[in-house]
């Protein structure tokens, strides 16, 4: 079901640099449309999406505009994805963590953000190791996205570029449970906060994007009302 036209997007395209606010410098008037390209798009596209795959369009959305920037390179995204899946390491030193948890941070203790020199993480194991008892309290926390990192806390915020990745790749290999909150503050960090509301848009907003010629659909589940 998941196919998008270029004649969807061009569409699209016309009808944010119709609606997005003029300015007299270029480069705002660019910001403007880009803007509303990007919510026009991120709306149209989620009305087609099952509820179940709209967080993953909303991270390959971020993640395409940061490695756009120079922000992040696919290696991040990988690692974001596979973790430690590709790590065989059966020195576990923490007795209390979960093999596949010991395999995400090795992977993530050797991974360099965003072609930096060093590894983010590089001390983590040894962090941990120094610091037991506070990062396994953060480690078994019901919500350990939304309390602070211990010593890496300061060291995440300070990175305005990907500082929110980071963070999310450190919830994902360390509570993989908690993974798709984590990836909410992360698009709303990267996207805004409108984002991550619910899309409910209205027929009659659908109807003025409609022309004679493509079909609006509408999927409804068992036992809806069609009115």
């Amino acid at each position: 079901m998941y196919n998008t036209s270029l004649a969807q997007f061009l569409g699209i395209f016309y009808i944010s640099i119709e609606l997005s606010p003029r300015a007299p410098l270029i480069k705002d008037r660019v910001l403007n449309i880009r803007n509303e390209l990007t919510w026009r798009i991120y709306r149209y596209i989620c009305r087609g999406l099952f509820e179940r795959d709209k967080t993953t369009f909303k991270i390959m959305m971020c993640t395409k505009i940061l490695i756009k920037d120079g922000k992040l390179t696919s290696a991040d995204v990988n690692m974001f994805l596979k973790a430690g899946a590709g790590i065989d390491d059966r020195n576990k030193i923490f007795q209390w963590m979960q093999d596949k948890t010991w395999l995400n941070l090795k992977a993530l203790s050797k991974h360099k953000f965003a072609n930096d020199n060093i590894c983010f993480f590089k001390e983590l194991p040894d962090r941990i190791q120094r610091n037991d008892t506070e990062w396994r309290e953060w480690i078994e926390f019901n919500d350990p996205e939304n309390c602070k990192v211990p010593d890496y806390e300061e060291k995440i915020k300070a990175d305005q570029n990907i500082g929110s990745f980071i963070h999310l790749c450190l919830i994902r290999s360390m509570r993989e449970d908690r993974t798709m909150l984590a990836c909410n503050m992360f698009i709303k960090d990267i996207l805004g906060e409108e984002f991550i509301k619910p899309v409910t848009d209205q027929i009659d907003e659908i109807f003025e994007e409609s022309n004679p010629h493509v079909p609006v659909l509408y999927l409804l589940s068992a036992g809806a009302d069609p009115t």
